[in-house]
């Protein structure tokens, strides 16, 4: 039988297909030695014999047949969705796959030295689609954890997921996918990386986005962050623009909240030159090593009070749009003026 369940350590880029590329990403980051929470993932085998040990999968084909193959628009897919989550979310984990995950937990507390660790449930495609699946962050306990793996299983049936696999033709009744299971960091701030600009593909400079807490508030896209833009060669600061960063996203017991950011944050950049150019060097090394420019996110642990504090949350391949020509660069000039 295939494995459920990998130690980060265990992974590697090429196991992509078997956890899914977030995963596989974070276990090649930890084989280089890079600071990565501790955690374990989901393979996409666990996804697929959860769905058949509970005969959910026949329960889905059977809600699915109604619709002679195929849903044709947004209500159709909405309504889908609701009632596929539902029948995926109604199922308990099968008792062997549970004890598994609970052990992995359990030797995830005695690694961080407490009684009910908090993680983040994560999705992890074997093909990347960044914000398609849900995350989970600050889950706490045994069956806070369970519950939150099916729930992110449950949302590859999300109506965005349902209409991108009728478009392209592909089975509407399953979209295996993998999970993430990491430490949660306490972060002070948080943001993404991208080791080239993303906007006019220039391969000299870096773009860091940051804000307070943690970096859902970025990566949402829902709030201006903090930019700063560093020389790649020497990892100094060329520019930085404060950003309106009016909320910033944090712990609440269990889960996570958006709140009001304290006046003195809103007016002050959130990260200082020393941990820039550690966000840098580690994203030129991710960089290096993939061979393509990176999209990496990360976070400055609070709990950590000197160097060192700069935790890696995940990195992908970036989106950079192709860089102009000379001539074009000088008609968009020309147009700018006019």
């Amino acid at each position: 039988m295939e494995k459920w369940i990998f130690r980060l350590e265990e992974l590697g880029q090429n196991h992509h297909q078997m956890v899914g590329r977030k995963c596989a990403n974070l276990g090649e980051m930890a084989r280089l030695g890079l600071p990565v929470p501790p955690g374990f993932a989901l393979s996409v085998k666990a996804y697929q014999d959860f769905l058949g040990e509970t005969e959910a999968i026949h329960e889905i084909r059977d809600y699915l047949s109604r619709f002679a193959g195929s849903i044709d628009s947004i209500e159709g897919f909405n309504e889908a969705s609701r009632e596929i989550r539902q029948i995926v979310e109604s199922k308990e984990m099968p008792e062997a796959m549970r004890d598994i995950v609970l052990a992995y937990y359990d030797d995830l507390c005695r690694e961080c030295n407490v009684k009910e660790a908090a993680v983040s449930t994560r999705s992890a495609g074997p093909v990347s689609h960044p914000g398609q699946y849900e995350t989970y962050l600050n889950v706490k306990g045994k069956l806070d954890l369970l519950q939150k793996i099916i729930k992110v299983w449950a949302s590859s049936f999300n109506p965005r997921s349902l209409a991108f696999r009728g478009r392209k033709g592909f089975p509407l009744e399953t979209d295996p996918i993998g999970v993430a299971v990491l430490k949660m960091v306490n972060a002070r701030a948080a943001g993404v990386a991208f080791t080239a600009d993303p906007n006019t593909g220039d391969m000299s400079r870096m773009i860091l986005e940051a804000n307070w807490g943690l970096g859902e508030s970025v990566v949402s896209g829902e709030l201006m962050p903090d930019v700063y833009i560093l020389d790649k060669e020497s990892l100094q600061v060329c520019e930085r623009k404060l950003g309106k960063k009016l909320k910033y996203v944090t712990f609440r017991d269990t889960g996570v909240e958006e709140v009001e950011a304290p006046v003195e944050n809103r007016d002050s950049f959130c990260l200082n030159d020393a941990e820039l150019s550690e966000i840098g060097r580690l994203a030129k090394i991710l960089e290096k090593h993939f061979g393509v420019p990176q999209d990496v996110e990360w976070a400055v642990d609070e709990d950590v009070m000197s160097s060192g504090n700069i935790v890696l949350l995940q990195t992908r391949a970036a989106v950079i749009v192709q860089k102009k020509s000379a001539v074009d660069q000088v008609v968009d000039l020309m147009l700018k003026r006019f």
